[in-house]
């Protein structure tokens, strides 16, 4: 590659930013284009050095998992064993079940072979031999796109036995889920590509230890393998200076509700949100003000619309303000949103898709979506407030993953920030259904 060709994975050739998503270049999911671009540089790179400079690198960089847990992907990595002595797995979670969010499918629709890249270099480093890409089985555009993708990367000997000459062998394959929410938690994401129903598992033991087929097994998220490229092209100190210093890099932030341009912007982390909503998506309809922001996908505790002065979007900055980044999946809502019709959403959807293994949840969810939809039918009453609270007190914490929690987050820290607005609903709703 000539200093004079703008690699893909920067900007406008500025390397102080990393590109995941380029539609800007025609026909990028076509691996011809890819490589024209700079495509598949760093995994040339990256079979160049030993395995532990590589993972080494991904940890120096501070890149943090897009998924939202925001775990130090490189860290995650180390946790896998050394040796030979069971097959490894890489398990990409290409899900996306959470309301809001819908930047990873940009990935997969205008980028692929950067996925690939990604996956190959992060497989290369903890020796892996086989990866899988679970997509969520309403994603089939997307997934056939992937398909394509990788029958191309075995053409041009980047996937298969030994590839670009080296001793390294790797396969790749797509799992498509059958649409449940649950798996895309890690262990009921193994559990579906094992063939089963996708029943989270009690941990210990981690999927380092045993994962996949009781083997040992890293799951990382589709936008947080995508960024690997970038950093092994351009290095560690170079992404570690993108964006907030605890959170490097960029986000993808999908953003939609009440706002008039919805959609995927790119951009540093710890950038303000009141610049996402009014900059990049361009404010609300009829400048109307915002009641509430769910900055992180659904499951995410909410922000009122007059906090958000100020808040910016990365894992720590968001902990601050009592909230967290998630999956970057940024909900707007206007003065006129009703927020039990909101709660009544939400709670209606983590009830359906609890897999109803842990009681707590089983049941609990079930019992909030019967009580905000009495209230949106206008008879509830204040009172139900604390209910509520109760329910979801009982819920969170007291299941075997983070569905029972994510049910309970929204409901309960709507109830703590919008009281007044939610009492005043009440007793509205009651009113017209006199």
């Amino acid at each position: 590659m000539s200093d004079s060709t703008t690699h893909l994975y920067a900007q406008n050739g500025d390397p102080a930013f990393p590109k995941i998503v380029l539609p800007g270049i025609p026909n990028l999911a076509q691996i011809d284009v890819y490589e024209s671009n700079g495509g598949y540089g760093a995994l040339k790179k990256a079979v160049g050095m030993q395995p532990e400079a590589v993972t080494d690198e991904v940890k120096r960089s501070g890149l943090r998992g897009r998924g939202g847990a925001a775990f130090p992907t490189g860290l995650k990595w180390t946790f896998m064993p050394k040796g030979n002595e069971k097959p490894k797995y890489l398990a990409v979670n290409a899900d996306e079940s959470e309301p809001g969010s819908f930047k990873d499918r940009q990935i997969l629709e205008f980028n692929p072979h950067q996925l690939i890249e990604g996956i190959l270099i992060a497989s290369y480093a903890m020796g892996v031999k086989t990866a899988y890409i679970y997509i969520r089985g309403e994603y089939y555009k997307w997934f056939r796109i992937l398909e394509t993708a990788i029958a191309e990367a075995y053409a041009h000997g980047f996937v298969g036995e030994n590839i670009l000459g080296s001793n390294y062998s790797v396969n790749v394959y797509v799992h498509r889920g059958a649409g449940a929410y649950i798996c895309g938690e890690e262990s009921g994401l193994m559990e579906s590509i094992e063939g089963k129903r996708g029943y989270p598992r009690v941990k210990p033991p981690f999927p380092a230890q045993n994962g996949l087929w009781g083997n040992p097994t890293t799951i990382n998220n589709v936008e947080t393998i995508a960024n690997v490229p970038a950093i092994i092209w351009n290095g560690a100190e170079w992404f570690a200076k993108i964006g907030a210093q605890k959170h490097p890099g960029t986000l993808l932030f999908g953003v939609s509700g009440h706002v008039n341009k919805p959609g995927v912007f790119e951009l540093p982390s710890g950038t303000l949100l009141t610049d996402i909503i009014y900059n990049y998506a361009g404010g609300v309809p009829g400048n109307k003000k915002i009641k509430m922001v769910i900055p992180g996908g659904s499951s995410m505790p909410p922000l009122r619309g007059d906090q958000l002065e100020g808040v910016r979007m990365d894992a720590e900055s968001l902990k601050v303000v009592g909230s967290a980044i998630g999956t970057g999946g940024v909900i707007v809502m206007d003065e006129d949103t009703e927020l039990t019709n909101v709660l009544l959403r939400i709670a209606r959807f983590y009830w359906h898709e609890s897999c109803g293994q842990c009681t707590p949840c089983r049941e609990g969810t079930g019992w909030m979506k019967k009580i905000l939809q009495r209230m949106s039918d206008g008879e509830g009453k204040p009172e139900d407030l604390d209910l509520l609270v109760r329910v979801a007190n009982n819920i969170e914490g007291n299941t075997i993953c983070a569905l029972g929690d994510a049910a309970a987050w929204p409901v309960k820290f709507t109830i703590q920030r919008f009281r007044k607005e939610l009492e005043e609903e009440i007793m509205r709703q009651a009113k017209s259904a006199a």
